[in-house]
């Protein structure tokens, strides 16, 4: 009897055993095949992103009311315009999510953003921005990356308006001019950011609205968030990479 119950732990231990390696190598293979982005403090990954084997494609995002009425017109590095505000210097680099994330030379690079009351160049004047600011157009600008797949541009701290998290609107495009990505970058935000010691400018912060609830952000943006660095005396940088379909 005791025989019987020996050979019959035997086979049960070895058909557990087998169950348990089959199980480890299933996790195993659930590891390997995936992508992890680092470097995010998101609820969540970004509405719109794909994997492209290598790398993760940055989300699409609207263009929102007030894109660039005509681009290749502000071929230039430093937006400012006239618009008072700290410093912020924006590096972007953009890479090719086909080619391995690879960087992506000689692409066009649009961005546009706010001032520090909210307020956008080239529109005004009724609806959502009572300001008329139709005849000028500060805060927009063009470069061409270069071969390290990076542009660099000299502009303000973005404010902010009713509904939005602050934010930098960017617009890729290829050499030829075909557009490749139409995006948007977000702020860290919390104690110590950036954000928080801009404080909103001459608004505050009162009826801010935070990354989480923002209408374009709220479903994740660990794609679009940058790193930014600096403080209210010498200026910040912003550095984000950026990845698309080239």
């Amino acid at each position: 009897m005791e025989r019987k119950n020996f050979l019959k732990s035997l086979v049960i231990g070895a058909l557990s055993t087998s169950a348990l390696v089959e199980a480890c190598k299933k996790d195993a293979d659930t590891v390997t095949g995936t992508t992890t982005t680092s470097g995010s403090s998101s609820s969540g990954s970004s509405s719109g992103s794909t994997d492209s084997g290598t790398c993760s494609v940055a989300p699409t995002e609207t263009e929102g009311p007030y894109p660039t009425h005509s681009p290749a017109s502000y071929v230039r590095s430093d937006i400012t315009d006239g618009r008072t505000g700290y410093k912020l210097t924006v590096k972007i680099t953009i890479n090719n999510s086909n080619s391995s994330c690879a960087a992506l030379p000689s692409a066009l690079v649009d961005i546009w953003h706010c001032d520090a009351e909210g307020n956008y160049s080239e529109y005004g004047g009724s609806g959502s921005q009572s300001t008329n600011y139709t005849s000028v157009h500060f805060l927009r600008g063009r470069q061409t990356t270069d071969s390290n797949g990076l542009v660099t541009f000299t502009s303000i701290f973005p404010g902010w308006y009713t509904g939005r998290a602050t934010h930098i609107h960017v617009h890729a495009y290829n050499s030829s001019g075909t557009s490749l990505k139409v995006t948007q970058i977000a702020f860290p935000e919390g104690t110590g950011t950036a954000l928080a010691a801009v404080n909103g400018y001459s608004k505050g912060m009162s009826g801010y609205t935070y990354n989480a609830t923002d209408n374009v952000f709220s479903d994740g943006y660990s794609l679009e968030l940058a790193t930014v660095t600096g403080n209210t005396t010498d200026g910040f940088v912003l550095s984000i990479s950026l990845s698309v379909p080239a």
